[in-house]
């Protein structure tokens, strides 16, 4: 008889779900539920709705790593406007679902409804929730809509309407191991799906690593050990959104949570590959060890500061998973395609062979990576569309290296005479160069009186400036002349006229002294020994990359190591880059032109550095002076010869002003720093008060290239320091 009751009795109809996600997450979303014994499974966009039973709701709140929210639907009706949602909303028992001492709030999405409201809508259902309390006990429950003990989502399609109630409450995405972070952290269901996306598995190999060189609160690297470690990330979670359902099987939660934990135990006594991560900003790094602290795996994942100019490869093979800065302000766009270039050029060289998982926003930036890519997926970052790329890395070489050579010019062709110095010149300075490894420098300046105008090589371009011709010569004849000397040039360095540029140098004064020459824009890449730089051939006079500081910015990286930097009218960031490179602790670059910081950052970014200890502040540079309080270990003091400033109304004259701006300067140096000043004012005379005040020593003998030594010097140069005694 009891058998017959027994197989009489009708099973359970399952229930009916939507588990919510970002975009382009639903595919990860789906298969995670077929998973854990969901059936009937159809995607859409942002949800998945599914059906099965009390137990695989709770599984996936527990397990699921890519959706945000598992909904369990409890009625749904007709409404095509807010009073038929109060009436049919006032026929669930809500007493079934919660107790009135508990508070509690409505969300609402509309689709293609004709109510227009979601806010409005929401709140007629919370009316009817309350009206129905009161007129049961007498008494109602709270509303808290930003931490209620249980939550109903409310969604209208068309007329269609569905309440459902938020069995996670709270976001999945919160795991609860993020108790530190930066700036725009990214969602832990989205980081986990670019983990997933790369190819990382439980599987991978465990002689292997993976690595992020820019992890920011390191929720990716989070989120890999997470998966390879087979650890729930509910775990951690303090509360669900079942908590105070009336409905809610402690029974089966609890036996859920317990194989949880005995799987978590399992895989951290596994074999575990090596998970690195590395950022630029230390805040970032602490952000990210007391996350990785709170989430229990200290031991399994490494963290430290480090530049992305010195990313290496630490194994044979490995997963280098990345996110980097996506350039949204249009002021930051340029800093960041030249970060991207870096990065691409740090992966083609130095990681041959391994997997690459690289998110970003911007398509345009992604195509500076220079990489294949074999999959590509499209995400969103909240609201930003961005693409993973995930493909292999392949051994590629650099560009190669352009190896000047003399060309032989006919004899009998005019401008004979400049043409012989020119290759003359080039004969003794092409082999100096190549043992440097110098590839750019002048070949040529106003060494013959009738072909007044300086020829600098830049790598495979040529860039050549024409001093202005006195009055007293015929312009006809000067631009004849010209010509010929142009030619001459693509003659014996057999250069076409794409890589030839041509400027006419004369003094500048007032408005004039900053003035573009041109809009074409185009920026080139040259190298000056282990750093890169971006230089403007054709919008104003100088390129943004002075040939004859060349020692100067060397022997500023040679002493950079450990020290802050400040480097006053920094003009384009090339010694601070060298300052960068040599290992200084942190950089203050100074400028009043908002233009020029900015191609700072963009050649700080090429060579890969970047973070707050390393700072552009645009700003007069004597008023910045006396406002500063820091000090610093190492200073380069660079102003031009005369500056104004169109929007203070203030000018500067070298001569007038070095000695206050010396001894503002001197100011800021620490204790036993080194100031190095230099100008190229050849008429300058420093201040006797100076030398009497300071330990001062002339250096310019050091700080000359090969290339500029057959004229007067082209700039002077100076070491300050402070008067030591044993009693100061």
């Amino acid at each position: 008889m009891t058998q017959k009751i027994r197989s009489k009795r009708k099973k359970k109809p399952n229930l009916n779900f939507v588990s919510t996600c970002g975009a382009g997450l639903e595919d990860l979303v789906a298969e995670e539920i077929k998973t854990h014994g969901g059936t009937q499974v159809q995607t859409s966009p942002g949800a998945v709705s599914w059906e099965g039973n009390l137990e695989a709701g709770y599984s996936l709140c527990l397990w699921s790593r890519f959706a945000s929210r598992i909904l369990l639907q409890i009625a749904e009706f007709e409404a095509g406007d807010t009073d038929s949602l109060y009436k049919q909303a006032s026929k669930v028992d809500w007493d079934a679902h919660f107790e009135q001492r508990h508070t509690f709030a409505v969300y609402c999405t509309l689709t293609d409804s004709p109510i227009t409201h979601s806010k409005f809508a929401a709140l007629r259902v919370k009316d009817a929730i309350v009206d129905q309390f009161r007129s049961r006990t007498g008494k109602r429950p709270d509303v808290d809509v930003l931490q209620p003990d249980i939550r109903f989502n409310l969604h209208v399609h068309g007329t269609h309407a569905t309440l459902a109630i938020d069995l996670s409450g709270d976001s999945l995405h919160r795991r609860g191991y993020r108790k530190a972070g930066v700036e725009a952290p990214m969602k832990e269901t989205l980081a986990a799906a670019i983990v997933n996306l790369s190819g990382w598995n439980p599987e991978f190999p465990t002689d292997s690593v993976l690595l992020d060189p820019m992890c920011g609160s390191g929720t990716l690297l989070i989120e890999a050990a997470l998966i390879y470690g087979d650890s729930a990330p509910g775990l951690q979670r303090k509360t669900f959104g079942f908590k105070y359902w009336r409905r809610h099987d402690r029974r089966i939660w609890e036996k859920l949570v317990t194989e949880a934990v005995q799987k978590e135990d399992k895989g951290l006594q596994k074999n575990w590959p090596q998970i690195i991560g590395y950022d630029a900003d230390p805040q970032a790094v602490s952000a990210t060890r007391k996350n990785i602290q709170e989430a229990g795996l200290e031991d399994l994942i490494t963290v430290s500061q480090r530049q992305l100019a010195h990313l290496e490869r630490v194994h044979d093979s490995g997963l280098l998973l990345v996110n980097p800065p996506y350039g949204e302000r249009l002021s930051d766009r340029e800093e960041i395609k030249y970060l991207y270039r870096c990065l691409g050029r740090k992966l083609n060289r130095e990681m041959a062979g391994w997997q690459v998982g690289f998110f970003a926003a911007n398509p345009d930036f992604s195509s500076t990576i220079g990489m294949e890519w074999t999959d590509t997926f499209r995400l969103f970052n909240g609201p930003i569309k961005c693409k993973l790329h995930c493909g292999s890395t392949v051994q590629k070489k650099g560009k190669p290296e352009y190896n000047p050579a003399i060309s032989t010019v006919p004899s009998d062709r005019e401008g004979t005479d400049f043409a012989n110095r020119l290759a003359k010149n080039c004969s003794s300075l092409f082999p100096w160069a190549r043992k440097e490894n110098i590839t750019c420098f002048r070949i040529y300046d106003a060494d013959i009186q009738e072909y007044n105008l300086a020829v600098d090589l830049y790598e495979e371009w040529v860039h050549v400036q024409e001093y202005a011709p006195p009055k007293t010569i015929d312009p006809k004849k000067a631009a004849y002349r010209l010509k010929v000397a142009l030619q001459a040039i693509r003659d014996l360095l057999s250069i076409p006229h794409s890589r030839l540029f041509i400027k006419t140098r004369q003094q500048q004064k007032g408005k004039n002294q900053y003035q573009k020459k041109s809009t074409k824009g185009r920026l080139f890449e040259v190298r000056e020994h282990q750093c890169r730089f971006l230089v403007n051939f054709t919008d104003y006079l100088d390129t943004g990359l002075f040939l004859d500081h060349r020692k100067t910015r060397a022997m500023i990286g040679s002493l950079a190591h450990g020290k802050k930097f400040l480097n006053l009218f920094g003009y384009t960031g090339t010694a601070t880059v060298h300052a960068l490179m040599g290992g200084a602790m942190s950089t203050t670059t100074v400028d009043n032109s908002a233009a020029y910081l900015q191609r700072t950052r963009a050649n700080m970014a090429l060579n890969g550095f970047g973070g707050p200890q390393h700072i552009t502040v645009q700003k007069d540079c004597l008023k910045w002076l006396q406002e500063s309080r820091e000090r610093y270990g190492l200073i380069f003091v660079d102003p031009p010869t005369f500056s104004n400033s169109r929007h203070e109304k203030t000018s500067f004259k070298i001569q007038d002003d070095h000695e206050e701006l010396l001894r503002l300067a001197m100011q800021r140096l620490s204790r036993n720093g080194l100031l190095i000043f230099s100008t190229n004012f050849r008429k300058f005379q420093l201040a006797d008060s100076l030398t009497s005040e300071f330990e001062v020593h002339e250096i310019t003998d050091k700080t000359i290239p090969n290339d500029f030594r057959n004229k007067p010097p082209i700039h002077r140069c100076w070491e300050f320091r402070h008067i030591y005694t044993p009693d100061s």
